[in-house]
């Protein structure tokens, strides 16, 4: 009887030890491949009034970034060029308010260029041509648009316009997924 007993309760702490070896080894694997452990890569600037005070076609300068998150997407505030600095798929979502003061016709469209390419089959986002006679006409475009991008590609984001149309405001979302 001494021995049946032995002999169980070995058979009982094997197999919990496997048990818990199994349960450590399952819980370590899905805490390595866990999305939400991954790091998040998010890049959002803002441009404002008297960032871009040219007309026509211009490539929107952004002077403050709101929100830096990991290594993979940098911009030097001020500048018009947006790094991105890991190979991989991004998800880049944009506001761009043009305005212009005259009263005239009133056309603008907005353009991602990547290494100073524009990408106009992808990207393009045209605007409505305005013919009324009303002063103050303003009007803003907005896209979302997941792109490829290699490391070291420069992103820039362009309003064109053959009007006068000065943009004031922009906002671009970048993230990397």
């Amino acid at each position: 009887m001494c021995c049946k007993n032995n002999n169980l309760y070995k058979f009982v702490v094997i197999s919990s030890i496997l048990i818990l070896v199994f349960l450590l080894i399952t819980v370590i694997i899905l805490a390595i491949n866990n999305p939400v452990s991954k790091t998040q890569n998010i890049l959002t600037a803002i441009a404002k009034e008297g960032d871009n005070t040219e007309v026509g076609n211009v490539n929107i300068k952004f002077s403050e970034n709101k929100i830096v998150v990991g290594n993979a997407i940098t911009h030097e505030e001020g500048s018009d060029e947006i790094n991105i600095n890991e190979t991989g798929f991004y998800q880049i979502s944009y506001q761009l308010n043009g305005i212009e003061q005259a009263i005239s016709t009133f056309n603008f469209n907005a353009i991602l260029i990547v290494n100073n390419v524009p990408l106009l089959e992808e990207t393009l986002n045209e605007g409505p041509v305005l013919r009324e006679n009303v002063s103050n006409n303003r009007m803003t475009l907005t896209s979302t648009v997941i792109l490829e991008l290699q490391a070291g590609d420069v992103l820039k984001l362009a309003g064109l316009s053959i009007e006068d149309i000065t943009y004031n405001r922009a906002r671009i979302d970048i993230e990397k997924i």
